[in-house]
């Protein structure tokens, strides 16, 4: 199975006196989206389906990428923070699709994306991994990294 580890955009908002998990993306976040959303779109990626934590920003950043990729989105509230290995198993066992991608948090993403593959990696906002996970085995190779500035430098 093909995973792609989405992590939501720019979510930062200084002055925000609300809940840390009401936080909704910045109007800079939602343009690094869109602009990976449509480096995914030129690549011609093949996703069959987009999992989403149901926080405001990773669910924003879920929406655009959908709506770009014209795919099923869903909903999953074990992607929320605290998404471990476990988590991501029991994530894998609802979907039958051959490439799905994940969106939600920082630090889970990493720490997942680790304990599959043993790479040593940061996802940035708005970063975008892929790896290729032997379900049955929960282990993976990664196979690329993409910062979200790569998708601001295309033309």
């Amino acid at each position: 199975m093909q995973l792609y580890f989405l992590r939501h955009g720019e979510a930062d908002w200084p002055d925000w006196d609300q809940s840390d998990d009401a936080r909704p993306l910045t109007g800079r976040g939602r343009k690094e989206i869109e602009k990976v959303a449509d480096f995914l779109k030129l690549l011609d990626v093949a996703i069959d389906e987009i999992v989403t934590s149901p926080l405001p920003r990773a669910k924003q950043t879920a929406v655009i990428v959908a709506d770009r990729l014209k795919l099923k989105l869903r909903e999953d509230s074990a992607l929320k923070p605290g998404f471990d290995r476990a988590g991501l198993k029991r994530v894998l066992r609802k979907y039958d699709s051959s490439a799905v991608m994940l969106v939600g948090h920082e630090p889970d993403f990493t720490s997942v994306i680790q304990a599959l593959t043993g790479a040593t990696l940061k996802l940035s906002k708005g970063g975008l991994a892929l790896v290729n996970v032997d379900v049955e085995k929960m282990s993976g190779q990664m196979l690329w990294l993409l910062p979200p500035k790569i998708a601001k430098a295309r033309r």
